[in-house]
């Protein structure tokens, strides 16, 4: 395979990383916390975490655990948004040897049930918010240790308390629940105090992070990510942004605008883990749907890194007192998750005069496999180069590599790739190939320069806000209902959220109804999985074995959402 892409790397940008720097991320954790220590590492509401305090902090953390029990590579889950607790809770799980399962807190109590069950999490750290959809499925997970944290624990005296007041009493944001045995954060952080944290000897291949995914298909399963995995994507991602870090006025220290969840990998290694790498402060936005509260968060501070999906990016533009802040600091915008289109870029780029950089990679990725140049001020509409150490081959289904300007399979290999799914040799089998690329099912083109562009997608999955939406698991969950014959979901295009859910419906029965059906959803799908868009038919098209043609029905209903905007 010839790396014709290294021709055109901005100059400075090295052909590889040298992923031996760290021997996991507790040693790259831990040089941070020597190196920076009087630095802000997180800003959340108005108060600040230094590095210091995170180190004091996620020792006792660790150490907490430690005596519940826990031996060396068992599984914590952490099911909060961005606030403090977050970086102090995974730092301190994986300092003391444990394996970070991380879980989206809007999760049903099914879906929450699911990988706690999966991935054998003997413990959860949560935000007390989210706490009455674990009490609805505990008893049936192997959770056995529960650490209840509160919005305000991290912002001292009063505030703290007023923040914890204003979100149960007066926003009553936090439903009733029943967790007998769970500790509060800051009293297990007490407890940890007291407790000497016992060194854990965590090196490259042990596994740091399950990052829940579904893969080429429905099924649920854990992305297993190694240290090695994700501190090379850190070095990987360090090494691609210096042309752009570098660029215009020095920055003393570089403020990581993260509004992405923390939960993700996207924001995980672009905003927390890089952040600590390079002694960065990340602005922690707990709630990014709230555009003029982010909005006036931004302006409190000079900001120099800002990652968001295209959907973010757009509410924040269409919001006219974002025009009003200071761009000055602003050195990389980094787009992912979904495709960034060329309207919202131009209009970025033509605000802030700093460009939108698109990448491409998936959990299994750590994520980051390609990325547009730093130094780009041009839309491409393509998802730009392989990072250093990094290989991408385009092949047919034979797993032949396939001619310049020919589609195929976007195949990847390199140090930030996982070595499997989480105990699912069969379907790691699936993805992976003899010579170590791991199979993305999206089909792309790769040009002269090595710049690859997505034409379409293998597998059958939408992307919706930067989420992955199966299928296989809303068709599961639909098909539960009695009242439903039949089922089938695809996607649909969408101006906001790139694409939506689209649910085709045989009915058993005439009583069904949609409003019915839709209440049904929402209890058992978080949010972005639920379908936008029913339509009640008389039979699905099929093949004539049986299986139903998604591919007819997704033309089926691009054709009438693109006969629907013409019309409007």
């Amino acid at each position: 395979m010839e790396r014709v892409w290294l021709k055109h790397y901005p100059p400075g940008v090295p052909e590889t990383i040298d992923t031996s720097q760290y021997a996991s991320l507790v040693a790259l954790f831990e040089e941070s916390f020597q190196k920076f220590r009087d630095r802000s590492a997180y800003l959340s509401m108005g108060k600040s975490l230094t590095y210091g305090a995170l180190d004091e902090l996620s020792q006792a953390m660790g150490a907490y655990l430690q005596s519940k029990g826990l031996k060396k590579g068992d599984r914590v889950a952490v099911m909060m948004p961005n606030v403090m607790q977050y970086p102090v809770a995974i730092a301190g799980i994986l300092r003391a040897g444990f394996t970070v399962v991380n879980v989206n807190p809007l999760y049903t109590p099914r879906e929450l049930e699911h990988q706690l069950k999966d991935s054998g999490a003997s413990a959860i750290i949560i935000l007390e918010n989210f706490a009455a959809t674990l009490d609805k499925v505990r008893t049936v997970t192997p959770v056995k240790h529960v650490i209840v944290a509160h919005m305000g624990d991290m912002l001292g005296f009063p505030k703290g308390a007023i923040v914890n007041l204003v979100v149960r009493r007066v926003k009553k944001m936090v439903p009733a629940y029943s967790l007998p045995g769970a500790v509060k954060f800051n009293d297990a952080i007490s407890a940890g105090r007291r407790l000497k944290l016992a060194k854990a000897d965590v090196g490259p291949n042990d596994v740091a992070f399950l990052q829940y995914t579904g893969g080429t298909t429905g099924v649920s399963k854990g992305a297993t990510l190694l240290h090695r995995n994700v501190v090379a994507n850190v070095l990987q991602n360090d090494a691609w942004l210096q042309p752009a870090l570098t660029k215009g006025k020095p920055v003393e220290q570089l403020t990581i605008v993260t509004a992405l969840p923390l939960y993700h990998i996207f924001a995980l290694t672009a905003c927390a883990l890089l952040g600590m790498r390079v002694g960065g402060r990340c602005l922690l936005i707990a709630n990014p749907r709230d555009i003029p509260g982010f909005i006036k968060e931004l302006s409190a501070v000079e900001f120099n890194m800002l990652p968001a999906v295209n959907t973010l990016y757009n509410a924040l533009l269409n919001d006219p007192n974002f025009a009003k802040l200071d761009f000055s600091g602003l050195k990389a915008a980094n787009g992912g998750g979904m495709a960034v289109q060329r309207a919202v870029a131009e209009r970025f780029f033509k605000l802030t005069g700093c460009p939108i950089i698109e990448g491409y990679g998936l959990s299994e990725t750590a994520p980051t496999l390609t990325c547009n140049r730093a130094d780009n001020t041009e839309y491409s509409g393509t998802i730009g180069l392989p990072v250093p150490s990094t290989d991408i081959s385009i092949r047919d289904d034979a797993g032949n590599e396939v001619p310049v300007g020919q589609p195929g399979e976007i195949c990847g290999r390199g140090p930030q790739v996982m070595p499997g799914y989480w105990q699912r040799p069969d379907e790691t089998a699936k993805v992976m190939t003899a010579d170590g690329f791991f199979k993305t099912g999206d089909i792309g083109i790769m040009d002269e320069t090595g710049q690859v562009r997505i034409v379409d997608r293998k597998k059958d999955m939408i992307l919706v806000s930067g989420f992955n939406v199966y299928p296989n698991e809303v068709e599961d969950v639909v098909a539960m209902y009695p009242d439903v014959l039949e089922c089938a979901v695809v996607g649909v295009p969408d101006a906001h959220s790139g694409e939506a859910v689209m649910l085709y419906v045989v009915p058993r029965s005439p009583s069904l109804t949609q409003e019915a059906l839709s209440k049904y959803l929402a209890e058992n799908l978080t949010g972005y999985k639920k379908p936008k868009h029913i339509r009640f038919v008389k039979d699905l098209p099929k093949t004539n074995v049986g299986k139903v043609l998604r591919r007819e029905l997704r033309d089926a209903a691009q054709k009438e959402f693109k006969d629907e905007s013409k019309a409007a």
